[in-house]
């Protein structure tokens, strides 16, 4: 398809640059196939039925936004000054001091360079890959993880870090309650609007709850640059679904129970784990899965979402989900409506069924 069949104009004050406080407290667009209705994020009980699933991605944020300069380790040991500045924004793991990461200033890196963090965090560019990005190696014993949390920052999107810097506040807010699991870039957005009491809620109506993990890299930001989605290339990201939560959720739809997804993470992993009957298997490994209008959707009965970039890979996943026409009313509604667009923005609950 055509990539311009997804775009459609969004004032920049429709794009929230704070969440909703308390969380539960935004807004939910609910959309079926007979319409659309304004609700709340607290009254998702209401819209549920006892013996449905809401599925989360545990994944949790790491500080993985760094900014540096590069420099030269001489043969005697030394480190030249300092030279241009660098910036760098991880987004999937290779190996336990590796990662691959997106830099600013690229053109100025060039392999074998050492890029200083600050705080003691150095890292050697090793390879460039294909896409353009950067295989980096970080210096020392300690874990990686350790090294972000005193050297980086949460890397916001950049609808959100162009209009303000990051602060003490997103360290909290940009991390779902459910973020157990190091290794995201990109927070699981649809899941920032819950908090204990609506839990509690849910399973007061019968709403049972299930997590998986998938890594959420910043290529979740990228713009899709190809005029055709057929000539678009996503980047994988690491997933897993234990045996036993499988199970669990292939027992939800055997007794007539719906499988909805909260987020667009969690739904692109339970798809990648399920066979062409529907059943979900266990999974562990790398997903790539672009889904587009004419997709048949096997694991998931709905989605909980927030309202997604123009011209997004995140924009056509739900158009196939719900139908182009139908989503491109639905967001003119939003914004028409006043609804707060993207990561900290407004939720959308979307019933393909009803």
């Amino acid at each position: 398809m055509r990539v311009d069949a997804f775009d459609f104009d969004l004032p920049n004050e429709r794009i929230a640059l704070r969440p909703a406080r308390p969380r539960d407290a935004a807004r939910m667009l609910v959309v079926e196939p007979g319409g659309m209705t304004d609700a709340g994020v607290r009254d998702l009980p209401a819209w549920l039925r006892p013996g449905d699933c809401l599925v989360f991605n545990d994944t949790r944020v790491i500080p993985a936004q760094l900014e540096g300069r590069r420099g030269v380790r001489r043969e005697d040991g030394a480190q030249d000054a300092p030279g241009a500045r660098i910036g760098a924004t991880l987004h999937k793991r290779v190996d336990l001091r590796r990662w691959q990461a997106f830099v600013r200033n690229a053109k100025r890196l060039r392999i074998g360079e050492t890029v200083h963090f600050g705080q003691g965090v150095e890292a050697v560019a090793e390879q460039r890959l294909a896409d353009g990005s950067f295989i980096l190696a970080f210096a020392g014993d300690e874990p990686v993880e350790l090294l972000l949390e005193r050297a980086g920052t949460m890397p916001l999107p950049p609808y959100i870090a162009g209009k303000r810097p990051t602060d003490a506040d997103d360290r909290s807010d940009y991390q779902t309650m459910f973020a157990r699991e190091d290794g995201a870039v990109a927070a699981p957005t649809a899941a920032l609007h819950f908090t204990p009491d609506l839990l509690a809620a849910l399973a007061a109506a019968g709403i049972a709850t299930e997590t998986l993990t998938l890594h959420v890299g910043a290529g979740t930001f990228l713009p899709v640059k190809a005029d055709d989605t057929e000539d678009h290339v996503m980047h994988a990201e690491w997933g897993r679904i234990e045996p036993d939560t499988a199970a669990r959720l292939n027992a939800v739809r055997a007794a007539g129970g719906r499988v909805i997804a909260v987020g667009t993470t969690s739904l692109r992993l339970l798809e990648s784990a399920a066979r062409e009957d529907g059943v979900i298997e266990a999974f562990a490994g790398d997903t790539a899965i672009f889904i587009t209008p004419g997709y048949r959707f096997r694991a998931i009965d709905g989605l909980m979402t927030n309202f997604h970039l123009p011209r997004s890979t995140l924009f056509m996943l739900v158009s196939a989900l719900m139908g182009l026409e139908m989503m491109q009313s639905a967001y003119k509604h939003a914004i028409e409506g006043g609804y707060r667009f993207y990561s900290y923005g407004d939720a959308s609950l979307l019933l393909p069924r009803g």
